[in-house]
């Protein structure tokens, strides 16, 4: 009982905490007349800047939805625009539905049209194919068919459930949206909670070590034997696998501590620039990884105001991630022409206009190009830094904003690459609105099996 009663006020707490920075603001809720959207009417309209970034990147999965699932493509090139156009990226898809419930709270589009959409996601993500209740990385959104991963050389064709998670958290937040609305409404968060009913989580537990399994092949089976060990962008996996209420780890703590913890070798004492590390980056002890992993355990999950058993506080290892990379570009070590206090951030994306090079970029991975949504999709850390990009990116790079958004990248040799990554634009308008008013936070942490999860694994109020 006494347990309990503290789980109730660190419950209090994560929804105090999580609540954006125009706590309890519940945003314009989506009539069913919705205004025209307006860009800034000038460099000091910050409130009509962000709304309009918002806008356009939502526009990404909305108006540039694949016809059959309603989902987003995974990218799409200027000079190439039918490369990949019926590949659909799963893990971007939790994020577009996260974008919608943000699209009808800004009147973007209409309760009805949102809810329309959600539908038509949900009704192409029953008829799927599905290796254990789990989604594959890549789908095919004609045939809702497993499309093999590139370069996975056969062992990645099957279950993904890194990117299910991110998925499975943008339908948990739908869920929690719905369910106290019309009967139609709550008709479809009750098909929502039977997909993730139907997510088979010990599946994936490591049959010789303590920790979760990446990947799951019905050719080769585990064959891949890829561990989610951190800290990477895979803490939601464990938080899922602790949450679920049908196929629950058998010991989600011991795989959560030994696994994703490293057996506390994810704890880093060091610093750089004077900031913190907080955690073991795998990108390496001195460096920290891509912005994406700043967003995407962290759409609905957030850690503000917690710590687990080993102390460690996600809220401070994301701010110190993001200042880092901040640091790094005033810094500069490498004289890159673009890099400043307000052109900062690296992420995985892509480089340049006329390759398909990806990368994942990062402070020892400086290719001299800033990924354009890596210091948006940080707001909620350091929304001084962050908007001061934002500006920079709207008002002095002109070519940067394209019809669904930011373009990928600024390259310090070519300017703008005038590319569009799923997994960059999608996290943009639900980042931001948990910056403005931590919609998706409430949402997601809202949700009983995420609370009773977070206790599972040993989280606890942190005051410090």
């Amino acid at each position: 009982m006494k347990r309990f009663a503290i789980w109730l006020f660190a419950a209090a707490a994560f929804l105090a905490g999580c609540s954006g920075s125009d706590e309890g603001k519940e945003g314009p809720g989506g009539g069913d007349n919705t205004p025209a959207i307006a860009p800034p009417k000038n460099r000091e309209d910050v409130e009509g800047l962000l709304t309009w970034i918002q806008k356009t990147h939502f526009e990404y999965m909305w108006s540039g939805a694949r016809p059959n699932s309603g989902l987003a493509r995974v990218r799409y090139f200027v000079n190439e625009p039918s490369k990949d156009e019926n590949t659909l990226t799963i893990g971007a898809g939790g994020f577009g539905i996260m974008g919608i419930l943000v699209g009808i709270e800004r009147n973007f589009i209409t309760r009805t049209q949102g809810v329309e959409r959600l539908e038509k996601i949900v009704s192409f993500l029953e008829r799927a194919e599905r290796w254990h209740g789990m989604y594959s990385h890549w789908i095919d959104d004609r045939t809702g068919r497993t499309i093999a991963f590139a370069g996975s050389n056969g062992e990645d064709d099957g279950a993904d459930i890194a990117e299910t998670s991110f998925l499975t958290a943008g339908l948990l937040c739908a869920r929690q949206y719905l369910k106290d609305g019309s009967a139609a409404e709550q008709a479809l968060a009750a098909r929502i909670d039977a997909l993730w009913r139907g997510m088979e989580w010990d599946w994936f537990a490591s049959d010789t070590d303590d920790c979760l399994l990446w990947h799951w092949s019905p050719t080769v089976g585990f064959k891949k034997n890829f561990h989610l060990e951190g800290y990477n962008e895979c803490l939601l996996p464990y938080l899922l696998a602790a949450a679920s209420p049908t196929h629950p780890l058998p010991e989600p703590k011991k795989a959560y501590m030994n696994g994703w913890s490293r057996s506390g070798g994810i704890v880093n004492p060091g610093s750089r620039y004077g900031i913190p590390f907080v955690v073991r980056h795998n990108s390496g002890a001195n460096d920290v990884g891509p912005m994406f992993w700043t967003a995407f355990s962290y759409g609905g999950f957030c850690p503000k105001g917690l710590k687990d058993e080993r102390g460690v506080n996600y809220w401070k290892a994301l701010r110190s991630h993001a200042l880092i990379q901040y640091n790094y570009c005033l810094e500069n070590p490498k004289g890159r022409k673009c890099y400043g206090a307000d052109c900062w951030g690296f992420s995985a994306g892509y480089t340049s206009n006329a390759t398909t090079d990806y990368q994942s970029m990062r402070t020892n991975n400086d290719v001299g190009v800033i990924t354009a949504n890596a210091a948006l999709i940080a707001m909620p850390y350091t929304p001084e830094q962050s908007i001061a990009a934002a500006t920079h990116y709207y008002w002095d790079i002109p070519t940067q904003m394209g019809p669904w958004g930011f373009w990928d990248a600024y390259s310090d040799t070519e300017g703008t690459v005038r590319r569009y990554l799923a997994n960059n634009q999608c996290p943009v308008a639900p980042m931001i609105e948990n910056y403005r008013t931590g919609l998706l936070w409430r949402l997601f942490m809202s949700a009983p099996e995420i609370t009773e999860a977070l206790s599972a694994l040993g989280f606890t109020p942190d005051n410090d």
